[in-house]
């Protein structure tokens, strides 16, 4: 019911549900993973209601625990949704198994490991701080995943203005997400 966005749904059945005897910390906890895994991004605020209200259950007990979750339900049910954290993750692990990559780019290397210099480590680096908006192009995934792209912020909430900032940013050339537009697990969505 919060992951469709139901908040009276959602609020029905955590009453029920604690009134048939749920143990409270089972609500918190499942609220905190819906919280990175349903709202996500699009309110970067969830995942800390969803914990205070985890921690606050732990100090306060029912039934005055019962007013903290119910708050935490109804501000994760109208919360706006995006999994695009979940997709990022699904398709990084994917590059992971599946693609041969090589290590940090010399670049990225710390400079004063003995024998760094030698090495090249370091050299080239351009530190995002003194550009323009603190950014600056450079290659930071590995030889091999360049121009691969996980993430993609979805058009919902708070992401539309990381999406905004991310293609203010992104290098020409970077590829869409395998599974733009599908689930993470491969599976449709749920309607």
């Amino acid at each position: 019911s919060m992951r469709g966005s139901d908040p009276d749904a959602a609020l029905y059945w955590m009453v029920r549900m604690l009134e048939a005897g749920e143990d409270p910390r089972f609500l918190a906890r499942r609220m905190m993973i819906l919280a990175a895994e349903d709202v996500g991004l699009a309110d970067a605020r969830a995942l800390s209601v969803a914990t205070a209200a985890a921690q606050s259950v732990e100090m306060v007990g029912l039934p005055e625990a019962e007013l903290i979750l119910a708050e935490a339900v109804l501000y994760l049910a109208t919360a706006p949704k995006s999994n695009s954290a979940t997709a990022a993750l699904a398709l990084a692990k994917k590059a992971l198994r599946e693609k041969a990559a090589g290590g940090v780019p010399r670049h990225l290397r710390p400079s004063r490991a003995k024998g760094a210099a030698a090495e090249g480590w370091g050299e080239g680096y351009a530190y995002p701080h003194d550009f323009p908006g603190h950014w600056v192009e450079q290659q930071y995934l590995p030889v091999g995943l360049e121009g691969e792209t996980f993430y993609e912020p979805a058009p919902e909430g708070e992401e539309k203005e990381i999406a905004a900032r991310m293609l203010a940013m992104r290098p020409t050339g970077r590829t869409e997400p395998e599974n733009k537009g599908r689930h993470p697990t491969g599976d449709a969505p749920k309607q």
